[in-house]
């Protein structure tokens, strides 16, 4: 029946879109950026100081 294609079209790219959203959900929230926790690194940037020369 070609009548009931838009349907099935339509049950298609719901079921492709929510499984496309939890597959990003899923990879951005899995992603954890490298955070380096050195201590030259916070010092370093607690005596640098901006002094004006002129």
């Amino acid at each position: 029946m070609p009548q009931m294609a838009p349907i099935g079209w339509l049950s298609l790219f719901i079921i492709f879109s929510i499984t496309f959203m939890i597959f990003n959900m899923m990879n951005y929230f899995s992603y954890f950026p490298f955070m380096p926790k050195s201590n030259l690194s916070i010092s370093k940037k607690e005596t640098l100081s901006i002094n004006w020369k002129w």
